[in-house]
């Protein structure tokens, strides 16, 4: 029986009527009575002088959670109305509120961390013996932390309500700015008025001459906006350094860290592992330059493919290659991922207007989750779509937990969306029908790898030093430039050529107010999963059960503890990376041998 998959996502089944839905106001407004009560009942909590108050406690969490699932729910969808259509000017209005909301909740949510942390250890360790707070316990500990960690109950209030027109207002302006960009491009002959995404899907284009060229218009866009990306960046990380300046938080990964439920350690290791074995990737990005006939590679060659025999696959052969590798690995994410497909979560149509990029983000209350990429039938396309599946298979894992003990970091989010996509990249590989298609999608592979070693490298690089800089005042869009050459020469060991000075402004991912450093996460991930499918490609289909046990835990203990109780790894010495990049290394040194 042959089915067909809808490429366009059914929002209709969560509120129906888009971005002038009714049950979706209705819904804000009773988020808005729910947390105008939470904000009341916070005023009036006192901070909890015996462990008889537990079942107080308790009942206020209760309270939190429930907010949170309804503010979380209009969240995701507010997300998809705008990556679906830039113009949508009301998803914009509506944007607005549930950040307005999403502050006051914050507020109030602050107060009753602050005033919980207030609690003596004595009071504090007989309230978690109470059933409903002990299963909460890693999540109460990290908040008791954070609480202490900060200003005063009416400072920190005091920056919540300035950060929605000062901060989450910057970022905003960000997706403002890009929304209203187009690139004008003639194509076969045709003139097309581009969005940043689709000119960016062209980096891929087998042409030279219209990689180079769609290189130069971009790069040239954002260069006619530079000021005003330089403004945005600049204020975006004053108004983070200002509160950092004020909780006395001397050190910027500081927040990133804790956020990732991370230690310096392990970042350091990670690092000066990747750091030590860039020479087998320097050595494919320079044969890739030969067989491009080049001596070295430009930018806007690194997606370039190598070879004409490019497989291109409709979306429902992609959706079927899927299913296929998922079923080997085991029935549950197969079974989940057939869901996701006949279920429309899925907005992969290739049309102008939308957001560039792709993301999983998921509903709550309805126990659902929606992905959205473009999908134009290369077999990267099919790794992304179960990259963002493997997200997805990740929330649906945690529906057992406690919604409080859902909230996993960055970090390990990575690493089910990297798994996922791991499955069907070696699959391609393995099933290629010819020794130059092998080869074809043995370098998407190391494509990959290059952009979680190399690329994500200078992100952070320039990142981490721009930072720096900041605090001694506004750095300007030609400094913005130059830190990007730097970091991208040193992070590519100097195997590209011709650079990408305005990467910084085109990269959404230095923009989001509510992750700060949005970089080293995603290298994480990569290596961390790459472990994880090294263990089930030795137990086959047995290991599933183990890896979602993996996945449950992800949310309630730090990576160092998770990888030591689930891997027997320590993870902060550069040990346990050298294991992840040698199968990389390997891949290189095959590509290598295939290319001769």
């Amino acid at each position: 029986m042959s089915t067909t998959y809808s490429e366009v996502w059914d929002l209709e089944s969560i509120f129906p009527g888009g971005s002038d839905s009714k049950a979706f106001q209705d819904h804000l407004k009773n988020l808005t009575e729910m947390t105008t009560a939470f904000s009341e009942k916070m005023n009036q909590f006192q901070t909890p002088h015996s462990k008889d108050q537990a079942e107080i406690v308790a009942e206020q969490i209760e309270n939190a959670k429930n907010v949170i699932m309804n503010l979380r729910q209009a969240g995701a969808f507010v997300s998809c109305l705008e990556a679906q259509n830039m113009a949508d000017k009301q998803a914009n209005v509506l944007r607005s509120q549930v950040t307005t909301l999403s502050a006051q909740f914050s507020t109030a949510f602050n107060t009753f961390q602050q005033k919980l942390a207030a609690s003596t250890d004595q009071v504090w360790k007989g309230l978690l013996q109470h059933p409903a707070l002990s299963e909460l316990e890693f999540v109460l500990e990290e908040w008791r932390k954070k609480a202490t960690d900060k200003l005063s109950e009416q400072e920190e209030a005091l920056i919540e309500s300035l950060s929605v027109d000062g901060y989450h207002g910057w970022g905003q302006m960000y997706d403002t700015i890009v929304g209203s960009m187009t690139i004008p491009f003639t194509l076969d002959g045709e003139e097309k008025e581009l969005s940043v995404g689709q000119a960016n899907n062209l980096g891929s284009h087998s042409d030279p001459k219209v990689r180079k060229k769609i290189f130069e218009k971009l790069e040239k866009a954002w260069g006619e906006k530079e000021e005003l990306f330089a403004k945005t960046l600049n204020h975006l990380a004053g108004f983070r350094l200002n509160v950092y300046e004020k909780r006395g938080w001397d050190h910027v990964l500081k927040e990133p860290l804790e956020y990732n439920r991370m230690q310096q350690d392990t970042l350091d290791a990670m690092w000066g592992a990747i750091t030590k074995h860039k020479g087998a990737f320097v050595k494919y990005l320079n044969r890739k330059a030969e067989l491009l006939g080049k001596e070295k590679l430009d930018w806007y060659d690194l997606n370039a493919p190598i070879s004409s025999e490019k497989e291109t696959l409709s979306y429902e052969q992609g959706a079927k290659f899927i299913l296929k590798h998922f079923e080997k690995f085991g029935p549950e994410m197969a079974q989940f991922a057939e869901k996701a497909f006949d279920g429309a979560w899925i907005e992969a149509e290739d049309r102008p207007g939308k957001r560039p990029g792709g993301f999983c983000t998921s509903f709550p209350l309805s126990e659902e989750s929606r992905i959205f990429m473009t999908y134009s039938g290369s077999m990267s396309n099919v790794a992304t779509l179960a990259h963002e599946l493997g997200h997805a298979f990740h929330s649906h894992t945690l529906k057992p937990m406690h919604p409080l003990n859902r909230s996993y970091a960055m970090n390990v989010a990575e690493t089910a969306s990297t798994f996922a996509e791991a499955i069907v990249a070696d699959a391609a590989v393995k099933e290629a029908s010819s020794e130059e298609q092998q080869k074809s999608l043995l370098e998407d592979k190391l494509q990959r790898s290059v952009a979680m070693f190399m690329n994500i490298h200078s992100r952070f690089l320039f990142e981490t030093r721009f930072y720096e800089e900041r605090k001694n005042g506004v750095v300007p869009a030609s400094r913005l430039n130059e830190l990007m050459v730097d970091a991208q020469q040193e992070a590519y060991g100097g195997a590209i050529n011709e650079a990408h000075p305005r990467f910084w402004a085109s990269k959404l991912h230095f923009y989001i107010t509510g992750v700060p450093f949005y970089n080293f996460p995603y290298t994480f991930g990569y290596l961390f999963s790459l472990s994880i499918y090294a263990k089930a490609i030795e137990e086959g289909t047995d290991y599933e059960e183990k890896y979602m046990a993996l996945l449950r835990d992800t949310a309630i203990m730090s990576v160092e503890e998770l990888a030591m109780k689930h891997l027997g790894e320590d993870i902060t010495q550069e040990a346990f990376w050298e294991k992840g990049i040698n199968l990389c290394v390997q891949d290189a040194e095959t590509f290598l041998k295939l290319t001769k």
